[in-house]
């Protein structure tokens, strides 16, 4: 053969190579970045962009520049969220159905209720690092503390998480009278302390530019997963963020639930003839509060707002550092809620002992300051809810229907969508945008891509004859097309079935089980057909979910105070002997 043949041959080839080896590093850089920021307890409408009174403008430019969901749902609660938003699969299959200090001890022996995150399932962040990307966490992780459930060991390059379901924001305290310190975890070890000038939303945002800066192969593709400690009990944030929403909630909830139905209906988020859910009869109404019972309540629902503004603060940090480092414009952005606003409160003689103890404090003159002990209350929590019912630990739409905000690289900008979709189809959407096909997992996803509904307004993510099922604690719901059939346990529950059109009712003001019978029997055996396929467990007309982490706490209280009562009961005989003696010779010496 001709030399210079040969050698064209030669040339061509290694140009060939060359030029698919460096198709192949094109397509790995092109690979879209990922930042998936969890709100704790948000309500659908508690950004401003969703018609919400705090200050969030890096949220709501994310959103202009994105599609925002008006007709999404979650869990009723965190834990079962967090799994079913990490997964893609029902969370009785991950083995959260229920937050552990909820768990019933005779459902711990089945395999769907070990309440921590099993081995059947993977993580969106397993399946992303072995298709090549560095994957980081900061923050709320709530998924089990052992060493299999812990992000080291399910796919999470590096973490810095909490492990518990909350904790103070400025120090490591617990925040529930049965839990000592937060445990917290880096890359894995448990922590002691936390850094000084400690608050979790700035810090979590710094820990994960840290962990960025200190990546070996910033080359690769990432998968950041921010779960905020904001706006979890206890409500927390700097006097400077808080100043300016002092007297936005003077007036009371009713005002603050009204409000928000109106800009709800504004904004596209329900129907212009929707009807608003009434506050449940057992609240209290604003009047018969004391006129400081008032400040406390409109000061709590601004410290709220304030905890939201700081983390919003904080995201843009975020995002600027991204902008700066050239990353932003292949990120796509996720923004949503674990479940809808939290009702719980922390008061009472009890309480106040049990703040008085570790440090806590509700002086109005340092609200959400270091030490300072906020939440809303049931109230505040249902006026925050806007048109809907209920709230978090409920299966009403305030407890399961929330924000979502997908944004950024190839997502189409400014637009809406009304199509019902649900927390597990957060997974399969990350793992479509970033091109990788579901292999034959141990358990198959049961979420579904919202790729479909992104890219067509008219597009459906289910079809109006598919159900999906939610439930915990014995709190549950099932969709299907326009409606929903769902009962509430106690305590504001009466575990009694009900059927809504939540287009038309968002409200759930309207039941429909009577009026609509075969729909209504329909929904309830799709709601036992799901029972059955997902391995949930009737938890019974005497289950309570509060009473059962009451008979927790008891225990564990009894546990610690055991040798202090030993110890007293023990020197009270001691005391009684040692008089009985004294007595004696007492009588003795009288003789």
């Amino acid at each position: 053969m001709n030399k210079l043949v040969l050698f064209g041959i030669i040339i061509f080839i290694g140009n060939s190579l060359f030029s698919q080896k460096l198709e192949g590093v094109k397509a790995t850089i092109e690979k879209p970045n990922f930042v998936v920021i969890l709100v704790d307890d948000a309500a659908l409408q508690d950004f401003g962009v969703y018609g919400g009174e705090a200050y969030t403008p890096n949220i709501d430019k994310l959103a202009h520049e994105g599609t925002m969901f008006t007709n999404y749902h979650s869990s009723l609660m965190c834990a079962p969220a967090r799994a079913m938003l990490l997964t893609g699969c029902d969370s009785h299959i991950a083995g959260v159905p229920n937050l552990p200090v909820f768990l019933a001890p005779e459902h711990t022996a089945h395999p769907n209720y070990d309440g921590i995150l099993n081995t059947r399932v993977e993580t969106v962040a397993t399946r992303l690092k072995s298709n090549g990307y560095n994957t980081y966490i900061t923050g709320k992780w709530h998924l089990g503390n052992t060493s299999y459930t812990l992000p080291t060991r399910r796919g999470f390059d590096r973490s810095f998480i909490l492990g518990a379901s909350g904790g103070d924001n400025y120090d490591i305290k617990g925040y529930l009278p049965f839990k000592g310190d937060t445990p917290w975890y880096a890359d894995g070890i448990p922590l002691e302390k936390l850094p000084d000038n400690f608050y979790s939303s700035e810090f979590l945002v710094d820990k994960m530019m840290e962990f960025m800066e200190e990546e070996p192969n910033k080359n690769k593709p990432f998968f950041s997963y921010l779960p905020f400690q904001a706006i979890h009990i206890p409500v927390q944030a700097p006097a400077e963020f808080v100043k300016k929403y002092k007297g936005v909630y003077k007036d009371g909830w009713d005002k603050i639930k009204q409000e928000r139905f109106e800009k709800a209906k504004q904004l596209g988020l329900i129907q212009k003839d929707a009807i608003m859910g009434a506050l449940h009869p057992d609240l209290r109404d604003w009047d018969e509060l004391s006129a400081a019972e008032q400040q406390i309540a409109a000061n709590d629902m601004a410290v709220n707002a304030a905890m939201l503004e700081a983390m919003d603060y904080h995201i843009g940090r975020y995002v600027t550092y991204l902008k700066r480092k050239g990353l932003y414009d292949n990120t796509v952005f996720i923004i949503t809620s674990d479940n809808g606003p939290e009702g719980s409160v922390t008061e009472g003689a009890p309480a106040e002992l049990w703040m008085k103890w570790v440090g806590y404090h509700r002086d109005q003159k340092r609200l959400g300051e270091p030490g300072y002990y906020g939440f809303i209350g049931p109230q505040m929590a249902s006026a925050a809810a806007g048109p809907s019912s209920f709230f978090k630990f409920y299966a009403g739409e305030g407890g399961l229907r929330v924000p979502l905000i997908i944004s950024g690289k190839d997502i189409p900008r400014s637009q809406k969508r009304s199509a019902f979709s649900f927390v597990t189809d957060v997974t399969p959407t990350i793992l479509e945008l970033a091109g990788i096909s579901e292999k034959k997992p141990l358990v198959p996803m049961t979420g579904k891509s919202l790729l479909p509904a992104i890219e067509d307004e008219s597009a459906l993510v289910y079809r109006e004859d598919e159900p999906i099922g939610v439930e915990a604690a014995g709190h549950s719901a099932l969709f299907k097309g326009d409606y929903k059939v769902t009962r509430n346990a106690r305590p504001l529950g009466d575990l009694k079935w009900r059927l809504y059109n939540i287009k038309k009712d968002p409200g759930e003001t309207n039941d429909l089980s009577e009026s609509h019978p075969r729909l209504f029997a329909e929904l309830i055996k799709d709601y036992a057909d799901y029972t059955e396929k997902m391995g949930v467990l009737e938890m019974g007309s005497e289950y309570e979910a509060q009473v059962e982490l009451a008979n927790k706490i008891a225990a564990i209280i009894g546990i610690a105070i055991r040798p202090w009562l030993i110890g007293f009961i023990v020197t009270l005989a001691g005391l009684f002997a040692w008089r009985r003696h004294v007595r004696k010779k007492e009588i003795s010496f009288g003789g």
